[in-house]
């Protein structure tokens, strides 16, 4: 295709979003849709989308109103901040193509995550998965700041084992599509689960794989999942979750039976 007809393609064409809108967490009263048109773009994706209405936030009404407000970063999903729900499913609106989205013309519509608390319009905290996060211990413990010498040696087979599940970026995906996180659960999620799974299998992460167990073991550990498996049906990195929980429990279940032989 030429250039020139390359530029003729979407020319006039519109893409119409529909915004779930609210002006914060306590202003509960300002809830609200908001519909708006910009140009088509070749590659669009949501984000584009939203730039251009930040460029000339009017309503398909042609009320001027305040910037929609979201969160984004890399743009090739890897940090996970752009997360949002669009069309009713949970994903990384950086890699939502316009194009795959709306082929006919159809409007987007975009919500923000329900699992977190709101900041505003599409903005939410994931700070909780940050704390659980710290509540597993997922990271390696270094004695000190001395030169250590070389790491043990690993298989490629455990390293390829490890990969897969090194993948999260904590985006907040399995939260958001999981029932058993809700207001009346304290129940981590897959996320966290997944890195003690993982911090548990590398070499020197293993020498503190009695903590993490324990933190998974009472309230809102890895007992608490309903195993509905949306999880992994919604993970933008394609995380093994279901199988990492089920060894997490297993885990667990072993630790707690004969752990105190250990002790």
């Amino acid at each position: 295709m030429a250039e020139s007809d390359r530029k003729d393609v979407g020319a006039g064409r519109k893409v119409r979003l529909r915004v779930r809108r609210q002006d914060g967490a306590e202003r509960v009263e300002t809830k609200r849709w908001e519909e708006f048109e910009v140009p088509y773009l070749p590659q669009m994706n949501v984000i584009s989308a939203l730039m251009q209405i930040q460029k000339d936030p009017r309503t398909v009404d042609g009320k001027t109103v305040a910037p929609v407000v979201w969160e984004c970063s890399c743009l090739e999903e890897v940090c996970g901040a752009c997360t949002m729900v669009v069309n009713g499913k949970v994903r990384q609106a950086c890699s939502a193509l316009v194009d795959a989205l709306a082929p006919k013309g159809e409007t987007i519509t975009l919500e923000p995550m329900s699992k977190f608390p709101l900041v505003r319009d599409l903005c939410v905290d994931r700070s909780r998965m940050f704390e659980d996060l710290k509540r597993v211990r997922a990271w390696i413990e270094l004695d000190g700041t001395h030169e250590l010498g070389a790491g043990p040696r690993e298989s490629a087979r455990a390293q390829e084992e490890r990969y897969p599940l090194s993948r999260c970026m904590t985006c907040g995906c399995c939260l958001e599509a999981c029932p058993q996180v809700n207001d009346s659960s304290s129940f981590v999620g897959a996320a966290a689960v997944n890195q003690v799974r993982l911090f548990n299998l590398h070499p020197s992460g293993a020498m503190n794989r009695v903590e993490r167990l324990e933190s998974v073991m009472g309230e809102g550990g890895v007992a608490d999942c309903g195993k509905a498996q949306n999880c992994v049906e919604v993970c933008p990195k394609e995380i093994p979750l279901v199988d990492s929980i089920s060894q997490v429990a297993r885990d667990t279940t072993k630790h707690l039976l004969f752990g105190w032989l250990l002790k």
